[in-house]
């Protein structure tokens, strides 16, 4: 006996059967979706390998086009890799690996061939929206990413050959409540399940950016590129301090070739430094942004009990290792402290260090300085007087320096900004014997009223200058401030907004239009969102589990911990069995109530449906039991069938009489009493 298409299809495994239109459709909607955050940064070509690889796949499905051969799979893998290979450089590590992944994704469409081809698909497109939290992991990219997620869902339940399998609305609205139901269990796993460091806190050089460098060459700087990017974001337990308090410390320069200043080696150890705490302290968080440097950002001189932070000789914050996702870090600091009253012999000599030869005519200022000023802070005011009573300016696009580029700073151009400013005053400091040391970090920094927090970007990178006394050990001054205060007071946002090549590296940043009030809103709320998102979703770390773990159930041992996550879950699965299986309730469905008192009645004469058995068939074996009562049997099971499956208009009159009808066929003395007539 021959079979037909259905049948034979049918009758194959069901991991073998074909794939339907509407999982067909879906997968390539979640393609798309999946595909498109990452065009941001992929090549471009990626693009065309979908359109290939899609249109190839709708005209097999069309029967205008045969399955790739396995020299055309084989030529499509090996070019595909080549063109990796020539966009990255490389098949491996996270960027070439990443765009393998995702050509790897679109190429596997081009072979579908069955219900387990497309399975694989889909799990690897589940692991495809992952990685783009590698390049984006705000609230933005979060929030898209169920997109691609319900898509895919719909693809996989488009695959189980149900009525649902034609109805595209259908299938993507169970996609929908299967999300909705999971989210109580993720908020679960979230809270409780221990923290351990996601698939995007791997090293991404794309994310990591600064605007400080472990080195300064201020005379070899011909215009000083400004961005608005974020570097870190602080927010006080108290009152916030003044932007003119708020210098931020990263780095410390001592060593000067001529040109360059950077960092010595005696200020790379991670000695304890010898510091006592004076005055009031300051208690604050900090959200750093990826940097691919290993210094973090604190007032001075601030203490940290974060893991793998080191306070290093110099009085910066060190991470042990660099910076490549976002670092969430609390700080304690004390301006006033006194740092290293009584310094030893390398420390200043490191301090005093100079070249050789070189800008004669500083060295000769420099001595004057000191005749006339016996006393170090006398000699300090009048280097700060000179740089406020001469006409010096400052500048984003300062000349080019020569071979004497203090000199020529000091005494020819006289236009710089705060590299400049910092160097020659730490040169002149140190020509005239008092040890002296270049700053870098950040100044100032926009309040965010809404959040209450300090936000510090790039451009508001800074140079000051310490130096040192006997007895007070270091004392820091802004020579900038003497030129300049409004860059201090106001910050370099309102300061430089009118001057030549601010912002010019940032044409569409919205600070540009800080002085319309309705854009200025929009980016302090949109900022404020990214702060939240930062600090309590991607910020939360096992300490902070652990707080909330206290403050909610009190002191907890790893057990308490673990009962707690196994008595949620099984709680919260519960509440969603309770409220997809409804047991509660009645049936609603009157076919279905019928079908039960169907049963029921060929029950009491002996005949019982199996599980899992059809209505046909188990009418059929009843018929055989009961061969007088056949037609009737047959009759409600063929009405139930027609409206139930074929499409027929429901009609719950009709197959109530025909159950009265089967009653009354059956013989009297088996009939059951308890079977109503309910209407």
């Amino acid at each position: 006996m021959s079979l037909t298409a259905a049948q034979r299809i049918a009758a194959r495994p069901i991991a073998a059967r074909p794939i339907p239109r509407i999982a067909l459709t879906w997968l390539l909607v979640a393609q798309v979706l999946v595909i498109l955050p990452h065009l941001l940064h992929l090549p471009l070509w990626i693009i065309g390998l979908w359109l290939l690889c899609a249109g190839w796949r709708i005209q097999v499905f069309r029967m205008r086009a045969r399955y790739p051969s396995r020299l055309e799979r084989a030529a499509l893998m090996l070019g595909t890799a080549a063109a990796v290979f020539f966009s990255r450089g490389s098949l491996v590590g996270l960027d070439g690996g990443v765009l393998l992944l995702v050509a790897a994704f679109i190429l596997k469409l081009v072979e579908l061939r069955s219900r387990r081809d497309a399975l694989l698909l889909i799990f690897l497109g589940f692991f495809v929206v992952v990685t783009g939290y590698l390049f984006d992991d705000g609230p933005l990219a979060a929030l898209y990413s169920l997109l691609p997620v319900t898509a895919l869902l719909a693809a996989l339940i488009g695959m189980q050959h149900s009525g649902m399998a034609e109805r595209p609305a259908a299938t993507l609205k169970l996609a929908g409540a299967m999300m909705l139901q999971a989210v109580p269990l993720m908020l679960l796993l979230f809270l409780f399940f221990p923290r351990f460091g996601p698939l995007w806190s791997l090293p991404n050089p794309q994310k990591a950016s600064t605007g400080l460098s472990d080195s300064m060459a201020p005379a070899d700087i011909a215009e000083l590129s400004q961005s608005s990017a974020l570097a870190f974001r602080a927010s006080f337990d108290g009152p916030i301090p003044a932007r003119p308090e708020l210098y931020w410390r990263a780095l410390t320069l001592e060593h000067f070739d001529g040109r360059r200043w950077s960092q010595s080696w005696g200020a790379q150890q991670r000695l304890q430094p010898q510091w006592s705490r004076q005055g009031p302290s300051l208690s604050y968080t900090i959200i750093m942004q990826p940097s691919g440097m290993p210094w973090l950002f604190a007032l001075d001189v601030g203490v940290t009990d974060q893991q793998g932070v080191y306070l290093m000789s110099d009085f910066r914050l060190e991470n042990r290792r660099p910076v490549t996702q976002n670092l969430l870090y609390q700080v304690r600091s004390w301006p006033q402290a006194i740092r290293e009253p009584s310094g030893s012999r390398a420390m200043l000599n490191r301090a005093l260090q100079l070249p050789e030869g070189g800008d004669p005519l500083t060295r000769k200022w420099a001595a004057e300085l000191r005749r006339e000023h016996a006393d170090t802070q006398a000699l300090v005011d009048a280097v700060l007087r000179h740089f406020n009573r001469e006409p010096y300016g400052y500048t984003l696009k300062p000349p080019a320096l020569g071979s004497d580029s203090i000199d020529e700073f000091l005494f020819r151009t006289r236009m710089g900004f705060c590299a400049h400013y910092a160097g020659a005053m730490t040169f002149v400091l140190r020509a005239a014997g008092i040890p002296a040391r270049v700053v870098t970090g950040y100044q100032g920094g926009e309040l965010n009223q809404q959040g209450g927090y300090i936000a510090v970007r790039q451009m508001d990178a800074h140079a000051w200058v310490e130096y040192w006394q006997e007895g007070r050990g270091w004392i820091s001054v802004d020579p900038t401030f003497q030129v300049a205060p409004e860059r201090i007071e106001l910050g370099a946002d309102e300061a430089l907004a009118g001057a030549e090549g601010f912002l010019e590296d940032s044409p569409f940043s919205p600070l540009r239009y800080r002085d319309v009030a309705w854009i200025n809103q929009m980016r302090l709320a949109w900022e404020e969102l990214n702060y939240n998102w930062q600090r309590w979703v991607l910020g939360y770390r096992g300490e902070q589990q652990l707080g909330l773990m206290q403050r909610w159930f009190g002191t907890l041992e790893w057990r308490s911990i673990v009962l707690v996550m196994v008595g949620g879950g099984a709680f919260i699965l519960g509440l969603l069995a309770l409220w997809l299986f409804k047991p509660w309730q009645r049936e609603h469905d009157p076919q279905q109530r019928l079908l039960r008192r169907y049963e029921a009645l060929l029950l009491r004469h002996g005949v019982q449906r199996d599980k899992g058995e059809g209505v046909r068939a188990f009418a059929e074996r009843a018929a055989q039991r009961l061969p007088q009562q056949a037609q009737a049997i047959d009759a409600f099971a063929r009405a139930f069938e027609a409206q139930r499956y074929a499409g027929r208009p429901a009609s719950p009159e009709q197959l109530r009489e025909l159950l009265r009808h089967l009653r009354r066929a059956l013989p009297w003395r088996a009939r059951p009493t308890a079977v109503a007539d309910d209407r």
